[in-house]
């Protein structure tokens, strides 16, 4: 049986205005809130990328210095095995890994320490030769390019693709050539000479326009990273491209003043 009350339909109609009031007052209150601050993204700076350089040189470093001091062979092939396929890695990954590269920068370290040391012992003064010749390389570089003398651009940089590859080729058949016998001199190719000119120095002016253009491409990648502010993970890979450029150059160097000097 229905009870109409007037009394109930009354209080009911004034508990749904209230209610209504009462929403409606607080939907504006949430309106004329403050939005809540975006979380702060941390994106890439020169500064950062330094900094994290500036670690994998150190870290680079130190095992340079362990295999300098054991000069076990084993010990800077394996290193070098390690870097090559860290290295490739590295160069593949779609996200930077920051224990990556530091695990390269050690392997690295490893190789070039014990590199420089066996050299050093078939050439004296090849190790500062090389040390000094890679910084003022690099030091260069970076004063052109930050002074805008020097710019990446498309042509050059197919250019530069096309005399990489075909130094890998020349490498690759020189190890072959030295490995099979057919070439009895201990550098290969590489210790002769083209019209009286050492080959080893004319490879060596190419690796230094190579390693110089890389080294610009490195520099570029940062800028730009820096103007379009992408994520601060990609300081890592900065400092992975110039720590790959510095190491071929030095290495490169190395060998070029080693050959030079055991043929005088």
């Amino acid at each position: 049986m229905a009870i109409d009350n007037p009394a109930f339909s009354r209080n009911d109609a004034f508990s749904k205005q209230r209610v209504a009031t009462v929403s409606a007052t607080d939907l504006q209150e949430m309106y004329d809130r403050p939005s809540a601050p975006e979380p702060v993204r941390e994106v890439m700076t020169v500064e950062g990328t330094i900094q994290k350089s500036v670690i994998s040189f150190g870290v680079m470093l130190v095992a340079a210095a362990i295999g300098w001091f054991t000069a076990d062979m084993y010990l800077w092939v394996l290193g070098g095995i390690a870097g090559f396929v860290l290295a490739l890695v590295n160069s593949f990954k779609k996200e930077p890994s920051p224990a990556l590269i530091l695990a390269y920068a050690g392997t690295q370290g490893l190789f070039v320490g014990g590199i420089s040391a066996l050299f050093g012992a078939v050439a004296d003064g090849a190790v500062s030769q090389a040390v000094i010749a890679t910084l003022v390389v690099f030091g260069v570089t970076l004063a052109l390019f930050a002074s805008g003398k020097i710019r990446a651009s498309k042509k050059a940089t197919k250019i530069f693709l096309i005399a990489m590859v075909g130094y890998a080729v020349f490498s690759l058949v020189n190890i072959v050539l030295m490995w099979t016998g057919v070439s009895t001199d201990p550098w290969g190719l590489r210790g002769g000479d083209f019209f009286g000119i050492p080959i080893a120095l004319l490879l060596g002016v190419l690796v230094v326009i190579m390693a110089a253009y890389s080294l610009v491409l490195d520099f570029d990648f940062i800028k730009q990273g820096v103007d379009n502010k992408a994520p601060a993970k990609y300081q890592w890979t900065g400092a992975f491209g110039i720590m790959v450029t510095v190491v071929w150059l030095y290495v490169e160097l190395l060998r070029m003043f080693a050959i030079l000097q055991s043929n005088d």
